[in-house]
């Protein structure tokens, strides 16, 4: 209950912070904002956010989770600013959903298994939104990668998958198959269309290995871009420009780095060397 009451008072008082700062008086560049900049801002925090919090780091979770806090603060001012809503209003609003779309813990309902907690919570949502679809009010504007990944996660909570991992794999083969044939044909519009395939189903694979697609691909395209400037490095070390070596040449450096990383990893999971 005390930590109850702290939370509180520090919500209220970023609450308050954002408010002063949006004042007349208050910080020239946070006066600036609009919704659209902030959002941008919301969107960068949130993937800083979830691979925070994947990693398991709590001090860096920590400061991420409250840098999104201070998003969600921040537009909600901007909306309250334009007679919109007040951020007491989305509050009421996320508690009156939760407590409704969880009878089984605040009202009489008998609790089901897990599944049947889903398809009741997908029934409510349809009803409460006036949907015919499952898949109306997904977001237009996200990734692809991460549209992928939410279209499974919707169909998927209506039965309408793979019973496991290892069907979902013999699709993404499957799909491998098919792009193959596509470009051994030459045929441009149908490789395009079977590479889709191809990253749906990959897609697919993550969803049921419990793996944001989306994030596993940011986490790879920075280890791609270190590796690389460590290549650059080596190369200028060598007193080359990386424009100015070849394809053999690069890829004798890149496969070295790797080799060194490797054996490095290797070292460390072995431990210190024994006393005895």
């Amino acid at each position: 209950m005390r930590t109850n009451l702290k939370a509180g008072r520090e919500f209220a008082r970023l609450v308050a912070i954002i408010g002063r700062l949006r004042s007349p008086g208050g910080c020239p560049w946070d006066r600036k904002q609009d919704v659209r900049s902030i959002t941008d801002y919301f969107l960068e925090e949130a993937y800083e956010t979830a691979e925070a919090c994947l990693a398991g780091k709590a001090a860096d979770a920590a400061e991420e989770l409250g840098d999104m806090l201070m998003e969600v603060v921040f537009l909600s001012r901007l909306f309250e600013e334009k007679g919109g809503f007040t951020i007491a209003d989305a509050l009421n609003g996320i508690n009156r959903k939760m407590t409704g779309r969880h009878p089984h813990v605040f009202g009489r309902a008998k609790a089901g298994n897990e599944r049947q907690i889903v398809d009741e919570w997908q029934k409510t949502k349809l009803r409460e939104k006036g949907r015919t679809s499952v898949l109306d009010g997904l977001p237009v504007n996200v990734p692809a990668l991460l549209g992928a990944f939410q279209l499974g996660q919707r169909v998927a909570s209506v039965g309408f998958d793979w019973p496991g991992a290892a069907g979902v794999l013999e699709k993404v083969r499957e799909e491998v198959g098919e792009f193959e044939a596509a470009a051994a044909a030459a045929s441009r519009p149908e490789m395009t269309e079977e590479i889709g395939d191809l990253f749906f189903a990959l897609a697919s694979l993550a969803r049921h290995l419990r793996i944001n697609p989306e994030l596993a691909l940011r986490r790879a395209n920075r280890k791609f871009a270190a590796r690389f400037r460590k290549v650059e490095a080596e190369l200028r070390r060598q007193g080359k420009e990386p424009g100015q070596a070849g394809l053999e040449e690069l890829e004798a450096v890149w496969n070295d780095l790797k080799s060194r990383r490797r054996r490095r990893k290797k070292k460390l999971r072995a431990g210190p060397p024994s006393a005895s």
